[in-house]
């Protein structure tokens, strides 16, 4: 018997708005590598992630692994663009005292 050798393609995908996730699922590859970097194994993140498929983690990490370069460029634009995106937040909505005023609008809404 002889053994069949295939290559088969990465289960990564991009998105409409540019975020590459991981199979047929909404876990980006973000998530899969920052939790790989912690540590946590392929069975581990699949555990936290009952989406994803324990193949597919395993060939996600091995992407990773040989494409390092590209992929921490990647998530260096996803991280910047995310603090940019946390700022514009907070510059629009002024997290100062919001627990007060959550807390005053659940009063108000109990009295009326």
């Amino acid at each position: 018997m002889t053994l069949a050798i295939a290559t088969e393609p990465t289960p990564l995908k991009l998105n409409k708005d540019g975020v590459v996730l991981v199979g047929n699922t909404r876990v980006t590859l973000d998530t899969v590598v920052a939790a790989f970097l912690e540590g946590v194994t392929a069975e581990a993140i699949v555990e936290q992630y009952p989406s994803l498929q324990l193949a597919d983690v395993y060939s996600v990490i091995a992407y990773y692994l040989r494409h390092k370069t590209e992929v921490d460029a990647y998530l260096k634009i996803r991280q910047e663009r995310a603090e940019q995106v946390r700022q514009e937040n907070e510059r629009r909505f002024n997290p100062i005292g919001i627990r007060d005023r959550l807390i005053a609008r659940l009063e108000h809404q109990k009295q009326g």
